[in-house]
């Protein structure tokens, strides 16, 4: 069966609210835009995603969040996206924030088919011993906390229990794919494409490129079609940029 898709609408059709969804992406680099705007047209709600950030105010994950359709995110930092903040702090959005590492970890786990690891990152914090705000009530205080976590020694180091994160879809974005679902991602856009491609039961890629089965050096395959359910043909989009510095002429 062919893994091709004829557009972005037709590749997301079948996402329902409530679903789990891992999505690739570091800021506004390597993003899947073009199927985030497709689920954005859609009318979905209750997401749960899983995600390094949020996107912007006017991008990427940020539409989805500004229209209320994500109801909990997993994310190590909220970026450039004064949204995310206002609606995290307000009880809005639920909220799990999570060092960087472990969550590439949790995701690179997740698609290995490894329920869990251990890791030093986080340990004596409160996100080892509980305690981090994952919703906030409107009185500003602490509505849900995450739980303590199991913590044991190693080689005389203490570590933290960290379980490992599966999504119903992933969305990725890829420099190249071919008919057969491999994938090569360009430069730093590789950040977390691959680990939630893997990560995702259904993984659904965007790409810029699209050629023939074996056109591609299997040595410069990042993720191998296997992991890879549908294709879509997207073209070069518009490359945003989340902050730019400019320096001052002297």
């Amino acid at each position: 069966m062919s893994k091709i898709v004829a557009s972005a609408g037709e590749a997301v059709a079948d996402i329902a609210s409530g679903c789990r969804l891992a999505v690739g992406g570091f800021g506004l680099c390597g993003i899947p835009d073009a199927l985030i705007a497709a689920l954005a047209a859609r009318d979905v709600t209750d997401l749960e995603v899983i995600s390094n950030n949020c996107g912007t105010d006017q991008h990427g994950l940020g539409i989805l969040l500004a229209d209320r359709r994500i109801r909990r995110i997993t994310a190590s930092y909220v970026g450039e996206n004064g949204e995310f903040a206002r609606q995290y702090l307000s009880g809005e959005l639920e909220v799990e924030l999570t060092p960087q590492g472990t969550l590439a970890e949790k995701l690179r786990a997740g698609g290995a088919g490894i329920p869990a690891f251990f890791t030093p990152a986080g340990v004596g914090t409160p996100v080892s011993e509980g305690g981090l705000p994952w919703r906030y009530a409107p009185d500003g205080s602490v509505a849900v906390a995450s739980p303590p976590k199991e913590v044991r020694a190693f080689g005389g180091r203490r570590y933290v229990l960290e379980e490992a994160l599966t999504a119903d879809y992933a969305l990725v974005h890829a420099l190249v794919g071919d008919t057969d679902g491999n994938l090569v991602f360009d430069k730093s856009a590789r950040n977390f494409n691959p680990l939630a491609a893997t990560a995702g039961r259904i993984c659904i890629a965007q790409v810029e490129n699209l050629v023939p089965a074996g056109e591609l050096d299997p040595a410069h395959i990042h993720v191998p079609g296997v992991y890879v359910d549908r294709i879509v043909h997207t073209g070069r989009q518009h490359k945003r940029i989340e902050k730019r510095t400019i320096a001052q002429e002297h």
